[in-house]
């Protein structure tokens, strides 16, 4: 492997928890301009704070409905995401890292769709004449705020069963209530509050996974044996690849960008609201079924 091989797969959390669009595409192109920025000075937070405005143009484009605006829109959505991959790879290279700038990651891709959502309640409002279709607009736009927090959990999971050092971002809502005691009031602070509450929906949703982690931090402290890690990760990629990437950016987004082309875009509330969830549903319990199997092996 040469050297920029390596490097490249030094940018990435790791190749098993990235799919196929994002493989061969995303993150890439992510990576070149990740490094076109090393040594310009530019902060992952920066890259962070652009991608929250370039996605969030998109639903300003979307709600006209004309063909090159919806281009637009289609674009911004997908530089967007080239973005949210270059603040984590020029993390990975220049070493600056934070726990503010991994909250605003999380949030970033809800705020662009958020915005996508209240355009497609406005189309419809409009086409219907009421207001009412505000509410799958909410219903959509919660139910993507739960999808993606879990799913974002089981790869930081998947990410510990790998190694300490690739899950070190795996945090219990206890050592983050103590790392909140310990912060002085401010925007920081507040920041952290709302980590916990969103670490705690995490755990409070994957009871036996919480069950095995416990009872293996209880045997091995960090020091899982690898038969053990290879065999929880065997299972959580197959959980991945057949269930788990349907509720990533690019798992949804292929849905999106055919419907706003169409102007169907109530399809889109169907497809988050029911479809997805459903998968989601089904992603938990295979989860919990195989954390309790791997519990029992114990």
């Amino acid at each position: 492997m040469n050297e920029l091989n390596k490097e490249y797969e030094a940018s990435l959390k790791s190749i098993e928890t990235e799919n196929l669009i994002d493989r061969v595409f995303y993150r890439p192109v992510g990576f070149r301009i990740a490094r076109a920025l090393r040594n310009t000075g530019v902060t992952p937070n920066m890259v962070t704070v652009i991608s929250i405005f370039v996605g969030a143009a998109a639903g300003f484009f979307f709600y006209p409905q004309q063909p090159l605006l919806t281009l637009c829109g289609v674009l911004s959505l997908v530089l967007a995401n080239i973005l949210d991959c270059v603040d984590g790879q020029l993390a990975r290279l220049t070493g600056i890292k934070s726990a503010i700038g991994r909250i605003l990651d999380g949030i970033a891709g809800d705020i662009w769709f958020i915005c996508v959502y209240v355009a497609f309640a406005l189309i419809l409002s409009e086409r219907f004449g009421t207001y009412w279709l505000f509410v799958p607009a909410f219903m959509s736009g919660f139910s993507h705020l739960f999808q993606a927090n879990i799913t974002d959990y089981y790869k930081t999971v998947h990410l510990y069963f790998i190694s300490k050092e690739k899950g070190k971002e795996l945090h219990t809502a206890d050592q983050i209530k103590s790392q909140y005691r310990e912060m002085k009031p401010g925007i920081r602070r507040l920041f952290i509050s709302a980590y916990r509450w969103y670490t705690l929906l995490q755990m409070n949703t994957t009871p036996r996974l919480q069950q095995l982690l416990h009872s293996l931090h209880e045997r091995y402290g960090d020091d899982i044996p690898e038969d053990i890690r290879l065999k929880f990760r065997t299972q959580s990629r197959r959980l991945m690849k057949k269930y788990i990437d349907l509720l990533t950016f690019n798992g949804r987004t292929v849905v999106m960008f055919v419907v706003v082309f169409t102007g169907q875009v109530w399809i889109y509330f169907i497809y988050e609201i029911i479809v997805l969830n459903i998968v989601l549903a089904v992603s938990i319990h295979k989860h919990e079924q195989m954390c309790t199997a791997l519990w029992n092996e114990l």
